[in-house]
């Protein structure tokens, strides 16, 4: 796990030279997540929602193509303990960043870790894999600023005791400072 922590430092330095080029997105926002899926276990559903907050640098090679460091905090009560989720992602994005109305779509793995509070056993605290697949759309307010309608994500989290759901979803909406 520190050798990907590494890994995403590694990748946000190389971003820095992008700078002077007018190719670095730094995002912050609200973000939903939603695990599971109302229609498992006969329609009775196991479904849990967490509000947090998402934030990502992209630095862009050219005009569509790019990497990402994406990092976020999910919160939500479940049964009476307070559950957190945190992640942090990186991989490549591909964009189109012409006209006003900017899509993108991107592919991005890591690490997550999962803390329960007053769970009273061993397991209230663990580390993980999390995948992103999706994208989004980004409208440009001027040249440095944009605002991101929406990003929609599938996620999937593999933590090693743990049973997770392959029918996670992300919904992310912020501003987008270009440089």
């Amino acid at each position: 796990m520190q050798k990907f922590v590494v890994l995403i430092v590694f990748l946000g330095l190389l971003t820095l030279p992008l700078m002077a080029q007018d190719r670095v997105e730094v995002f912050g926002g609200y973000q939903y997540l939603r695990l599971g899926s109302d229609n498992s276990n006969n329609g009775t559903g196991n479904a849990i929602s967490f509000n947090g907050w998402d934030t990502s640098v992209t630095g862009y090679f050219n005009k569509f193509i790019g990497v990402t460091g994406d990092f976020s905090g999910n919160y939500a009560t479940v049964n009476g303990a307070n559950v957190h989720i945190y992640s942090y992602t990186g991989g490549p994005v591909v964009g189109f960043r012409e006209g006003r109305v900017n899509p993108f779509v991107h592919v991005l793995l890591g690490g997550a870790h999962v803390g329960v509070s007053n769970c009273g056993g061993s397991n209230c605290s663990q580390n993980g894999f999390t995948t992103l697949f999706g994208g989004g759309v980004d409208v440009k307010v001027n040249r440095a600023v944009a605002v991101r309608l929406a990003e929609f994500d599938w996620v999937y989290y593999h933590f090693s005791n743990l049973n997770t759901s392959n029918d996670n979803v992300r919904l992310t909406t912020g501003i987008v400072f270009r440089f």
